[in-house]
């Protein structure tokens, strides 16, 4: 699976990604607000997780710059089945970007992808310190359920409350989510 927004390609992770996987997200501030990533983190574990099989249905990408210059890996974003077997959204983004927009981008690509594939009532959480995935989740349409449960934070080492969110009607009704992932390559009327 890939996908093309206005400013980020989204593409599976190569092995060659290893590197600068790496060092994109080997910083205690971006491995801290991740349940599942361990700080520090070194090349080799970004060669387990780039080694992960893929779900067929359930897109699992990277996020490059597509704008100025070379692409630059700049986060990931994607959809796993969580312990109670229900998909989850998940992504981050390295620290230079912060603020820039480009999580709710990537995340918005990646759900229509779940959504043309059949993936419905898709929820997310975020850790309650880190406000500003809550600020994408509302933005993408998810709303806050009202729960919170612990988490475990292989950054942190720690149990960390997690705000739970789900879909909201909106993402639920999306009419035709594959338009959304083309829309600049529509063909013009003239």
């Amino acid at each position: 699976m890939f996908a093309r927004t206005p400013r980020l390609l989204l593409r599976p992770g190569w092995m060659e990604d290893a590197q600068a996987l790496a060092m994109a997200i080997d910083d205690p501030a971006v491995a801290r607000n991740l349940s599942r990533v361990p700080s520090p983190y070194g090349r080799d574990d970004a060669e387990a997780f780039l080694a992960l099989p893929h779900h067929p249905h359930l897109p699992r990408l990277l996020a490059f710059t597509r704008t100025h210059g070379a692409p630059r890996l700049i986060g990931g974003c994607g959809i796993h089945l969580d312990e109670a077997g229900a998909p989850e959204l998940g992504y981050w983004i390295a620290r230079p970007y912060w603020g820039l927009g480009f999580a709710t981008e990537a995340a918005r690509a990646v759900l229509s992808m779940a959504r043309a594939n059949g993936v419905t009532d898709i929820r997310a959480c975020h850790f309650v310190d880190n406000p500003a995935s809550g600020n994408v989740l509302r933005k993408l349409g998810f709303h806050f359920t009202g729960r919170t449960e612990p988490r475990y934070s292989l950054g942190r080492g720690a149990l960390v409350d997690c705000l739970l969110f789900e879909e909201g009607e909106v993402g639920r009704m999306s009419a035709d989510p594959a338009m959304d992932l083309y829309r600049d390559a529509l063909p013009v009327a003239a």
